[in-house]
C-alpha cells in the first residue's frame, strides 16, 4: 500500500468530516423548526403541500400512529410501483416498447426500491422504461430516504424529550427531509454530473455500427437525475445494469470522487444532527468517530488485500496489479474506497465488479452489511442501527461497573432491551438460514455460475445485501429467478421493517422517561464509551459470521495462496 493511496484517502475522509459537521447542524435546525436559509423559499411550499394533503403539522404522533403512517404510506408506494411496471407496455417514455414485467421480478423491484434497497436482479436497459425508471425508481428514491430519515428523527426525539407520549410527526418529518435537504442537494449534483458529460435525456436508444461491423446498440435516458439521488439517498439502484462503472452514469475521476462523497454525507452528519439536537454535540461526536474507526478498520484491510494483487498472478512474476473487473480510468483505489463507501452505507452503488475483487476485500464488504449496515449506513436506519449497538454497549456496561443501565439519560429496561436484540440478532438469525437454504438445495446452487467457496460467497453476500438493504451483488449469482426474487424480497422487507418499527417501539417506551441528570451518568462521549461501541459491533459481527466466513470468502482465499483454481 503506498504512500499516495493512504494520503488520497486521508485527504477524502477529511473533507467528508469538514461538510458533515456544518451539514448536520443544518439538518438539526430543519428537523428542529428553526430557520435556515432556504426557509424563505420553502416555509411556503411546505405549509402548500400539508393544506393540500390535509396534513396537520402540529399533531404529535405516538410511535404507534406514527409507525401505522410510516407503512401505509410505503405500502402504496409498492403497489404502485409493481403496478407500474405491469402496465408500462401502455404507458408513454417507452422508447424501446419495453413490455411488462415477470410478476416476481416485478415484485421484487417494488418492495426492492421503497425499501431504500435498490437491488435489481433484471438489466435495467433492457427490461424498465424511461417512466419506470422517473416515476416509479427515481422519486421512490427520494421517498425511500426521507421515511428513513423521519424514522430516525423520531427515535432521536425519545432522547430529546422527557416524560412525553409524542415523538414527533411523520409528514412533517418526511415533507422537510425532501424539501430542504434531499431536493436541493439532488438539483446541485444532477448539474454538475450533467456539465461532466452524464447524460440525461429522453432519446431512443442508439444502433451504432462497431469497427468489426458489428451493430451495438447504446443505451440513452434520463440518468443524471437518478445517478444524483440514488447516491445521496443510499439507494444504489443503476439507470444502468453496470451502474456507476458505466461511462454515462460515472463518467470522469472527478465524477467518481463526487459520487462517492454524496453516497457518506447525509449519513455521516446524522451523528452532527444527534448531538446539535440533544444539546450535546460530544454525543454526535462519539458516534461519528466510532462509525470513522469502523470504516477505516475495514477500509485499511480492503485496501491492503487489494494492493497486494493476486498471488497466483504474483507467482507468475506480475505483482501488485489487480484490475481485473475494474474500470482503467478509476484504478484500483477508487474502486476500493467505492466499493468499501457503498457496503458500509446502504447504497449498493459500484464502480467495479464485485466478483473480480480479492476474496478479503469481499470479506470486508460482506461484513459492512452483515452488522446491519450501521457504519454510516443508509439515512436514518444506519444512524438507527448504531444506536442499537450503543444501547447494547451501554447495558454491557452496566452489568460490568454494577450500575442500572442508561443511555443519553434515559434508564434502560427489559423492554428496550428485549426490542434491542431482536432487532439487532433476528436479521443476522435470517441471513443465515436463508444462506443455508439456498446453499443446501437445489433450487438455490442451480443460480449458481461458481462452484465451491466463491458460489457460496456469492450467496452469503446476496442475503446479507438483501437484509441490510444495500442492494450490490456478486454477479456470478443469477438471482432474477422465482427462487431469489421471493426470498430476496421477503428479506429486504423484513430487514426494514424490523429495524425501523423496534427502533418506533423503543423511542415510544424511552420518550416517556425523565432524564436522569448528568452526575449518575456513564460518559457516553468518552473515549472508553466509543472503544466499546467498536468493539461491540465488531465482536457481535464476527461471532455471528465467523464460520460462514471461513468457508466463504477467508476459504477462497487460502485456496489461491495455495496455487488452486476453480
Amino acid at each position: 500500500m503506498s504512500q499516495t493511496w493512504l494520503f488520497q484517502v486521508t485527504i477524502f475522509l477529511f473533507v467528508l468530516t469538514a461538510i458533515a459537521v456544518p451539514f448536520g447542524e443544518y439538518m438539526a435546525k430543519v428537523f428542529a423548526s428553526e430557520r435556515t436559509f432556504l426557509s424563505p423559499i420553502l416555509i411556503p411550499v411546505e405549509n402548500f403541500l400539508y393544506r393540500t394533503f390535509g396534513i396537520d403539522p402540529h399533531e404529535d404522533m405516538d410511535w404507534k400512529t406514527f409507525t401505522v403512517n410510516l407503512l401505509l404510506f410505503n405500502l402504496v408506494g409498492l403497489v404502485a410501483i409493481f403496478l407500474l411496471q405491469e402496465a408500462q407496455g401502455f404507458l408513454p417514455l417507452n422508447p424501446e416498447k419495453l413490455k411488462a414485467v415477470r410478476w416476481d421480478t416485478a415484485l421484487n423491484a417494488a418492495i426492492s426500491f421503497v425499501t431504500n434497497t435498490d437491488w435489481q436482479s433484471y438489466k435495467a436497459e433492457t427490461t424498465m422504461s424511461y417512466l419506470t425508471q422517473m416515476l416509479g425508481f427515481g422519486l421512490q428514491n427520494f421517498l425511500a430516504a426521507a421515511t428513513g430519515m423521519a424514522a430516525a428523527v423520531a427515535f432521536i426525539n425519545a432522547f430529546v424529550r422527557k416524560s412525553a407520549i409524542g415523538i414527533g410527526n411523520f409528514w412533517v418529518y418526511l415533507t422537510r427531509s425532501l424539501l430542504y435537504i434531499l431536493l436541493p442537494l439532488a438539483i446541485i449534483l444532477s448539474l454538475v454530473l450533467v456539465s461532466q458529460g452524464c447524460i440525461d435525456n429522453f432519446h431512443s436508444y442508439v444502433h451504432a455500427q462497431t469497427l468489426e461491423g458489428r451493430e451495438q446498440i447504446i443505451a440513452q435516458g434520463p440518468v443524471a437525475s437518478q445517478v444524483a439521488i440514488k447516491h445521496l439517498g443510499t439507494s444504489g439502484g443503476g439507470f444502468f445494469t453496470a451502474n456507476s462503472a458505466h461511462p454515462y452514469e460515472n463518467p470522469t475521476p472527478f465524477t467518481d470522487y463526487l459520487e462517492l462523497l454524496s453516497m457518506l454525507i447525509i449519513a455521516a452528519a446524522f451523528p452532527f444532527a444527534f448531538g446539535a439536537l440533544v444539546k450535546n454535540r460530544a454525543q454526535g461526536w462519539a458516534i461519528f468517530i466510532a462509525m470513522m474507526l469502523l470504516f477505516v478498520i475495514g477500509l485499511g484491510f480492503a485496501m491492503w488485500s487489494e494492493s497486494h494483487g493476486n498471488p497466483l498472478l504474483v507467482k507468475l512474476g506480475i505483482h501488485n496489479v489487480n484490475m481485473e473487473g475494474k474500470e482503467m480510468r478509476l484504478g484500483t483505489l477508487a474502486s476500493v474506497v467505492f466499493a468499501s463507501a457503498s457496503t458500509a452505507t446502504s447504497t449498493g452503488a459500484m464502480n467495479a465488479s464485485l466478483e473480480s475483487l480479492m476474496p478479503l476485500t469481499g470479506l470486508v464488504c460482506i461484513f459492512n452489511m452483515a452488522i446491519g449496515g450501521v457504519i454510516f449506513g443508509g439515512l436514518g436506519s444506519g444512524f438507527i442501527g448504531m444506536l442499537f449497538y450503543g444501547i447494547l454497549a451501554m447495558f454491557l456496561i452496566g452489568l460490568m461497573i454494577g450500575r442500572t443501565p442508561e443511555i443519553y439519560g434515559k434508564k434502560l429496561e427489559p423492554y428496550e432491551m428485549v426490542i434491542t436484540v431482536i432487532a439487532l440478532f433476528l436479521p443476522c438469525i435470517f441471513q443465515l438460514v436463508l444462506s443455508a437454504i439456498a446453499a443446501a438445495t437445489n433450487i438455490g446452487t442451480a443460480s449458481l455460475e461458481n462452484p465451491a467457496s466463491h458460489g457460496l460467497s456469492e450467496i452469503i453476500y446476496t442475503y446479507a445485501s438483501s437484509i441490510s438493504n444495500n442492494g450490490s451483488a456478486f454477479m456470478g449469482l443469477n438471482s432474477n429467478v422465482p427462487y431469489y426474487n421471493l426470498t430476496t424480497g421477503f428479506a429486504m422487507l423484513f430487514g426494514r421493517c424490523i429495524t425501523i418499527i423496534s427502533a418506533l417501539a423503543i423511542a415510544g417506551s424511552i420518550v416517556q422517561k425523565k432524564i436522569n441528570p448528568p452526575i449518575a451518568r456513564f460518559p457516553t462521549a468518552s473515549p472508553i464509551f466509543i472503544f466499546v461501541l467498536v468493539v461491540v459491533v465488531l465482536i457481535v459481527g464476527a461471532l455471528t459470521f465467523f464460520p460462514v466466513l471461513v468457508l466463504g470468502p477467508i476459504l477462497e482465499h487460502l485456496s489461491i495462496v495455495a496455487g488452486q483454481t476453480f
